[in-house]
């Protein structure tokens, strides 16, 4: 059984790929923490808000380079998938902090609201913009990446790229209290920021959740999968236990198939196993096939098998 798996690919593509996944990463943190200084010395919400976002970028840099290492590892006894687990965990653990940040912002902000307090424009514009740059030159780090760049790299520097917002939102609070000193544009634009923030928070949180629930992938249909399956291949009468999960975002499936008795068992299951990786992208299967007619009532889950199948009862 080959199992062809796309996560090695020129090993110099991965190590370029990680190189710049982490200086990227330094960048937005070291960023994160002035952001945070800056934040609480000049007494901008804004700021702060955007440190929040900021945080998000570097988590998100971090779990990639948490994947791109893991990738390498080979699988020990007691985790078989080896850490591909970890990236989805250490994003669910992110999700739920920048949930709690963006309320914590928020209720601020409602309570600068009626009770504006004073801010630095001079020293929050100079920080906003130095954010802004933090975020280009990390963008630019990923974004010249070769062309086989994985999807980790692809999705941190969407991320950064969405923070640049953030950073806009603070430069346009900084120069409106400038000009004007009208200081609640601080608080209603730290708004704006989170709720930026709460998006890619949210949508962090449906995937990681749906992975560790053991989901199928989003956009498979099983029904369709099993009706298609005994379409494609004339042998197979019918498909059932079917589970597909996702194990660092590589869909893995078992399934049971009852089969006219084929005259090349082997053939007939590279043919299965040829289906799902063509059609559905499928490259880790395991296939239990029959011979027998598998009773409805008996193919439920919860049921045990037929005591006719345990001939060893002392």
């Amino acid at each position: 059984m080959a199992h062809t798996h796309s996560h090695h690919h020129s090993h110099n593509g991965s190590d370029d790929n990680e190189k710049r996944l982490f200086y990227a990463f330094v960048i937005t943190a070291l960023f994160m923490v002035a952001e945070v200084i800056g934040g609480l010395l000049s007494g901008s919400l804004a700021l702060l808000a955007d440190a929040g976002h900021m945080l998000t970028d570097a988590v998100a840099l971090f779990i990639a380079l948490i994947a791109v290492r893991i990738a390498r590892r080979s699988p020990v006894r007691s985790h078989t998938f080896g850490w591909l687990r970890l990236p989805t965990l250490a994003a669910f653990v992110n999700a739920i902090a920048l949930v709690v940040i963006t309320v914590l912002i928020v209720w601020e902000a409602v309570v600068r609201f009626w009770h504006p307090r004073p801010v630095g424009g001079t020293m929050m514009l100079t920080i906003a913009i130095l954010g802004l740059l933090a975020n280009l030159a990390a963008f630019w780090m990923l974004h010249r990446g070769n062309s086989e760049s994985n999807l980790n790299v692809r999705a941190a520097a969407l991320h950064v790229l969405g923070d640049l917002l953030g950073s806009v939102g603070a430069i346009v609070a900084a120069i409106v209290i400038m000009w004007t000193g009208w200081t609640p544009v601080d608080p209603i634009l730290s708004v704006l920021v989170s709720c930026l923030v709460l998006r890619s928070a949210w949508k962090l949180l449906k995937e990681s959740v749906n992975e560790l629930m053991e989901g199928a992938p989003r956009d498979l249909d099983i029904a369709k999968m099993q009706k298609a399956l005994t379409r494609a291949l004339p042998e197979v009468r019918q498909v059932h236990h079917v589970h597909v999960w996702l194990v660092g975002e590589q869909p893995l499936i078992t399934l049971h198939v009852q089969v006219i008795p084929p005259r090349d068992h082997d053939e007939l299951l590279e043919r299965i196993h040829t289906f799902l990786r063509e059609n559905y992208h499928i490259a880790h299967a395991t296939v239990q096939m029959e011979y027998q007619p598998c009773e409805t009532a008996l193919c439920d889950l919860n049921q045990t098998q037929p005591a006719g199948a345990h001939h060893h009862h002392h």
